[in-house]
């Protein structure tokens, strides 16, 4: 169980993550999108959206920062277990924090406003489950384990057993003896890359490098008419007989 866990999951996921991005991009390039709801409701996606999106950077260049880099690395640089222990904790919890906001806006948002609603596909539904239950556990154990159980030393166990199966030599002992919260949410983040790429979360391996190059849009507002306004034509419309010579 502890390999079939530790071992084939996680491949599993990896590789679900990386064949179905590029199955998605060459089958589907046209639902390669957020499929965004703007134009439905602005007030709460205005507070929710960034709230969200940039709370979701810095937990993600937390985790980056805990589990890709190791311990004996920022000894190096002179960073302190203290130090990195009440950084990683402080900026850990604002971050988290903002960004259960901000999902908390959108789902509220996503459940209230009928259009939104309606926009909301099935597997839609299961990805947002998985974000807050990821969001969720790890808040649990940052808050939960780190400031108020004591602290858990997991660059000790999660980071090697995470990078090990980079190398290709897996160590799923590392993670079989981690606390049951951080078992549960490897295994939610693991779900989560697997179905990622048939989501609208392809959007975020999207770089929008057309705009630097692309002409300008001219918008014409659709003012009051104005005398002379018609005074020509559409070019779709066929064209008035002139009027008669008298």
């Amino acid at each position: 169980m502890t390999r079939l866990l530790w071992v084939t999951v996680p491949y599993l996921a990896f590789t679900s993550l990386l064949l179905g991005h590029i199955w998605r991009y060459r089958h589907d390039q046209f639902g390669w999108t957020t499929r965004s709801s703007q134009l439905y409701e602005r007030r709460l996606l205005r507070w929710g959206s960034p709230l969200f999106h940039f709370g979701l950077l810095a937990v993600l260049g937390g985790h980056v920062l805990g589990i890709a880099v190791p311990a004996s690395w920022t000894a190096a640089l002179g960073v302190s277990e203290h130090a990195y222990h009440l950084l990683s904790v402080s900026v850990g919890t604002l971050s988290g924090l903002a960004t259960l906001a901000g999902l908390g806006i959108l789902l509220y948002r996503r459940s209230t406003v009928p259009a939104v609603r309606k926009a909301t596909t099935s597997i839609d539904k299961v990805m947002y489950l998985l974000l807050t239950a990821a969001l969720g556990t790890g808040m649990l154990n940052t808050v939960g384990s780190n400031l108020i159980g004591g602290g858990y030393d997991y660059r000790a166990t999660v980071s090697p057993w995470f990078r090990s199966l980079f190398t290709l030599h897996p160590h799923p002992e590392l993670m079989a003896a981690t606390p049951i919260s951080f078992q549960i949410h490897n295994l939610v983040v693991l779900t989560l890359l697997a179905i990622w790429p048939y989501t609208r979360l392809v959007h975020v391996f999207s770089a929008p490098l057309g705009y630097l190059t692309r002409p300008y849009i001219v918008y014409r507002s659709r003012g009051p008419a104005r005398p002379g306004a018609h005074r020509y034509a559409r070019a779709w419309e066929a064209s008035a007989p002139p009027p008669a010579r008298r």
